[in-house]
């Protein structure tokens, strides 16, 4: 039952990056915040956000944010690849601050399970940032799904393409190109929502192959991964994920096709966002990742969503509101859990791991799966 009396939030944000500014923002509004706190690794970036955020203190050291008394939550967003370390510093204040951790836990399965470890063994309220969960599209057809509308579900199948910027922009800020796979990086969004409307099945075989005709050139990058997961009771799941389309595609970041049939009937959901054209002669900044050469956009192709009137609205919006929500009233809400977020990146490895092998692979697998070489 949802409390009668708000708990107040101070909000400790560690990166000020692109997602900390968004998420800080949206924060700033809400009633029940009182302080916010700001760490980045560059001062001037920390001052700048916390000034936009009018927060009540900002520093370059994350652990010197995540000592401090007045916090209660923290929002990990920092890049990809680091945020095992704030984490678990999170975890060690006696708070027993709530945390929102931008995906992954980690890049690495064996770090992931040991912050799950740890996560489990503190008690903390502890989310994944899987966005793309509060597109109402997507919590429909979960409902649809949880329902029973369709009978018991047989086949699903899942189409991702993305904008080749996403991964060029990963790949530059990662040295190592087997920890930035189109399967751990995005092909994962697609992954949760398909695993989030098979809720209660369990995947149990997984065959995949990859390809690297494009990136591969370019950055030593994979450019796609295409598999088919087996599930205990013999349900099927086919994906694809592609994040090697042309600069030139409309596609800011991300199209997803959505396919899920039952014995009683079928679901079909286009999330590719071609029902939104904008078409210009002069650059617009548009995207994850703006470049001048891009003139045609699919409008609400960024995952975040799409600044309008002075604010983001979608469904990062919606995401922090509906986590602040949790933290001051104790609804209940659709957040990955921290668990969910483990699963999903073993899966993902799993694809990469049976792409590698070139053979199939039983799931789970395990920390020492993933650093198989046969």
């Amino acid at each position: 039952m949802q409390k009668k009396n708000p708990k107040r939030i101070g909000l400790a944000i560690v990166g000020a990056g692109r997602i900390g500014l968004q998420r800080g923002e949206i924060a700033a509004r809400y009633p029940q915040v009182d302080w916010i706190g700001i760490a980045d690794i560059d001062p001037a970036r920390a001052k700048l956000v916390a000034e936009k955020l009018n927060a009540d203190f900002y520093t370059t050291d994350y652990r010197e944010l995540l000592k401090r008394p007045e916090a209660t939550a923290a929002l990990i967003s920092t890049v990809g690849h680091l945020h095992v370390e704030p984490t678990l510093a999170a975890l060690e204040n006696p708070n027993k601050l709530a945390l929102l951790i931008e995906k992954p836990i980690a890049n690495e399965l064996a770090q992931s399970e040991m912050v799950l470890n740890t996560i489990r063994a503190a008690g903390n309220d502890a989310l994944i940032g899987y966005t793309q969960r509060f597109r109402r599209r997507w919590m429909v057809a979960k409902d649809r799904v949880a329902s029973g509308g369709l009978g018991d579900i047989s086949t699903v199948s899942s189409r991702a393409f993305l904008n080749r910027l996403v991964a060029l922009n990963n790949y530059k800020r990662d040295s190592d190109p087997k920890l930035n796979s189109p399967m751990v990086i995005s092909g994962t969004h697609a992954l949760d929502i398909v695993m989030w409307m098979m809720e209660g099945k369990t995947p149990v075989e997984l065959w995949a192959r990859s390809t690297d005709k494009a990136l591969g050139p370019l950055c030593k990058g994979t450019d796609a991964t295409v598999g088919t997961m087996v599930f205990s009771d013999g349900t099927l799941y086919n994906s694809v994920v592609s994040w090697a389309l042309p600069i030139s595609w409309p596609g800011a970041v991300y199209g997803l096709e959505v396919g899920v049939v039952g014995a009683d009937g079928v679901m079909t959901i286009d999330d590719t966002h071609r029902d939104f054209v904008l078409a210009a002669s002069q650059a617009q900044g548009m995207g994850y990742v703006a470049d001048g050469s891009r003139l045609v956009d699919f409008v609400g192709s960024t995952p975040a969503g799409d600044m309008a009137l002075g604010a983001l609205r979608g469904p990062l919006h919606e995401e922090t509101q509906s986590w602040l929500m949790r933290l001051s009233m104790g609804v209940a809400t659709p957040h990955a859990t921290a668990e969910e977020g483990h699963h999903r990146l073993m899966l993902a490895k799993a694809y990469d791991l049976s792409a590698r092998l070139k053979k199939s692979v039983a799931l789970p697998i395990t920390p020492q799966d993933e650093l198989r070489t046969s």
